[in-house]
């Protein structure tokens, strides 16, 4: 039976239908949506220009060091003129194949070719990083919306842990990040193979990685076709060993895991209680709760509530077992590749909701929304992005240019000594270790090494007056002032070294033609 209202709007609805629309004035254009397979690729470009600005103004300020961006310079520089990756930087005839195994690096070489720079690296370091926003948001985009997926960006692009990695020299674990980010957009549309296809050259990225693939191949078999689960995750841990067991020692030239000090069994007697206290040892001290909240924090921690997260359990269990306690915080480039794991996971625990009929779903969605804005922009200041809104990253001090005119004394192709923020300003030209020698005999972990071992470089440039810059608290790694001080007087007294220039506290030395032979 038809109501009063009911015929109301019937008439309402055949008026409306009579009466022609108003027709636009003259020069008017309705505002054209933006195209939906564009706005992943926007955000990709928005981040790279974040990314690189940092991260090339930190080089020009001489904020970047020897170890880690020298290093693997010299590495992608020796690939580029199809060498082996030897670098002076990591020891007397040191192949980094034997530090980390990371073939993958190679890849670069062509680009490297075409501009030999450090800054070559940076800009494909953080175009990389950007890369990996793309099948994040156009993912958010498909099963959430074009607000959601705004959100998922923002989250991604501007958290601590992409932001740590952009703003810190250059790694390789840059090569690993947009790997995950597609083989986790894979997962979500249920594309097995697409993913396991994704995920598999991790394990030539770095020896670790392994697992990564170990524990995506696990989530395959749980979620998807159970076998392609199985020989994705055998393939992982299998090559995560072999690189282990056999590439890397084959590689170093003192035999042996070169990191493998930071998994030793460190204050407990065994490995049966190295084991029996792990899920301890796996929380002290306090730093690591912290960080393993903050890790997850990117999605309000939301990403908890998806089984996508248990890809981030490889990276954090070695991570808060090591002795080395660099792993343990939130500095540095280690959580890079945990960021796209967990806004993976906030985007499947949002997808979830979406397809629920509770009453409040919407209510919930529009909170954890807005609340991952709210933790992305507290938490902006305290990383490195924020650089770009202090004065010092726009000014150019009278240290840096002395340094530079300083720089500029040293001839093309020679061999050269410096001080560690002063390294990859001349890796591009020149071979280079550091001043004072370090390490000694490719032992990486030893800084107490009394007497140390003579320079043999031509040329030595040591700077006593290197600045505090994030992520180091202090520019005179690897030892103490007083050290590398006591260092450079015994170039000049007893190694033959003479003064070519100083200026605000930079030396140059150069060593006499006497001595050479």
């Amino acid at each position: 039976m038809r109501t009063f209202s009911d015929n109301a709007a019937a008439r309402r609805g055949v008026l409306r239908s009579l009466i022609p629309a108003p027709s636009p004035e003259p020069g008017f254009r309705p505002a054209a949506r933006f195209p939906a397979a564009l706005l992943p690729w926007s955000w990709a470009a928005a981040f790279f220009f974040l990314y690189a600005t940092v991260a090339v103004r930190r080089h020009v300020l001489m904020r970047t060091t020897g170890y880690d961006l020298g290093i693997f310079e010299q590495a992608v520089r020796a690939y580029s003129q199809l060498r082996s990756p030897v670098v002076p930087l990591r020891g007397d005839h040191f192949n980094l194949l034997g530090d980390h195994f990371h073939p993958a690096l190679a890849v670069l070489a062509p680009l490297y070719r075409l501009w030999p720079s450090p800054v070559c690296l940076l800009l494909a370091q953080s175009a990389l990083l950007a890369l990996a926003a793309v099948p994040l948001v156009r993912w958010a985009h498909r099963d959430l919306g074009r607000r959601p997926a705004h959100v998922v960006a923002i989250g991604y692009g501007l958290s601590w842990g992409i932001a740590s990695a952009a703003a810190f020299d250059f790694h390789e674990v840059a090569l690993a990040v947009p790997l995950v980010s597609f083989a986790l957009e894979a997962l979500g549309r249920r594309r097995w193979v697409t993913a396991v296809v994704w995920a598999a050259p991790l394990v030539l990225i770095k020896e670790d990685l392994g697992l990564t693939l170990a524990a995506l191949g696990v989530y395959v078999a749980w979620k998807g076709p159970r076998r392609l689960g199985i020989v994705a995750a055998a393939t992982g841990l299998l090559a995560s060993a072999i690189e282990i067991k056999l590439l890397l020692p084959a590689f170093n030239p003192a035999g042996g895991y070169a990191h493998g000090e930071n998994l030793a069994e460190g204050s407990h007697s065994s490995l049966l209680t190295t084991v029996a206290f792990a899920p301890l040892d796996a929380l002290r001290p306090d730093i690591k709760a912290m960080t393993l909240i903050l890790v997850f924090a990117p999605s309000a921690l939301l990403a908890l509530r998806s089984p996508l997260s248990l890809i981030a359990v490889p990276t954090l269990t070695w991570r808060m077992l090591s002795q080395n306690g660099f792993h343990w915080g939130t500095a540095f480039h280690y959580s890079a590749v945990l960021m796209p794991v967990v806004l993976a996971g906030f985007i499947d625990t949002l997808r979830q909701w979406r397809g629920s009929d509770h009453p409040l779903t919407h209510r919930h969605l529009r909170a954890s929304l807005v609340t991952v804005l709210a933790v992305t922009v507290v938490m902006l200041p305290s990383f490195p992005l924020a650089q770009l809104a202090q004065r010092a990253t726009w000014h150019t001090t009278p240290h840096i240019r002395a340094a530079r005119a300083l720089l500029a004394q040293i001839p093309d192709g020679v061999t050269v000594a410096a001080s560690n923020r002063l390294v990859p300003q001349l890796t591009s030209r020149c071979q280079v270790v550091l001043f004072p020698t370090f390490p000694v005999g490719s032992r990486l972990y030893e800084y107490d090494t009394g007497k140390l071992p003579r320079p043999t470089a031509e040329w030595i440039i040591h700077d006593s007056r290197a600045p505090e810059a994030w992520p180091y608290k202090t520019g005179h790694w690897p030892y103490p002032p007083e050290q590398q001080t006591a260092e450079l007087n015994e170039a000049q007294r007893g190694y033959g070294y003479e003064r070519v220039d100083r200026r605000d506290g930079i030396t140059l030395l150069r060593l006499r033609r006497a001595a050479r032979h």
